[in-house]
């Protein structure tokens, strides 16, 4: 089971910048290369959650690395030392 990642709360912020946005967005009367305003702020969310989740996936894998090392180690990651030396090579 994963330990606490709160790098995954980055997951909401494009949810958020499209829920919270769109009625602002919706107010803006403007066109964008002949697109309306709202359609622009909807694709550039879809497009930034996929940015986002790129890099909540390269977190995690950080994090999977991380915590792989620590169970060589024989400890949790930031914990103490192992004192004897065990899982560590030459």
């Amino acid at each position: 089971m994963p330990r606490n990642r709160p790098h995954r709360w980055l997951a909401l912020l494009p949810a958020l910048a499209l829920l919270g946005g769109v009625p602002f967005a919706n107010r803006v009367h403007a066109l964008v290369h002949g697109w309306p305003f709202l359609l622009v702020w909807i694709l550039a969310c879809v497009i930034a959650t996929s940015g986002v989740m790129a890099v909540v996936a390269a977190l995690d894998r950080r994090a999977d690395a991380a915590e792989g090392r620590a169970a060589a180690r024989g400890g949790e990651p930031g914990g103490p030392p192992d004192p004897a030396g065990f899982g560590r090579r030459p």
